[in-house]
């Protein structure tokens, strides 16, 4: 298993296990998603938003609270679409 790939599986295993199943749901789903598509700049991204509370992630990705300068771009404005989340 190469290093990218052991950072991947780690990160699915970190957003399908949040602690909330509304975290799991909205950061789980992000990141099935999306991370296909994902290079090195992306995975870091994502990693360090799972470093965040999931409050403050639901909540930027909600449009209730702005998000940190930090994670503005292509990424945060998928977040905030919710249309990955599938029931």
């Amino acid at each position: 298993m190469t290093d990218f790939s052991a950072r991947i599986a780690r990160a699915r295993f970190r957003a399908w296990h949040r602690g909330t199943r509304e975290a799991d749901f909205m950061i789980g789903c992000f990141f099935d998603r999306h991370h296909a598509s994902w290079g090195d700049s992306e995975l870091a991204w994502f990693e360090a938003l799972l470093e965040e509370d999931d409050v403050d992630i639901m909540a930027w990705a909600m449009g209730a609270q702005a998000a940190p300068a930090e994670y503005a771009g292509p990424l945060l404005t998928a977040l905030e679409r919710l249309d990955y989340v599938t029931m």
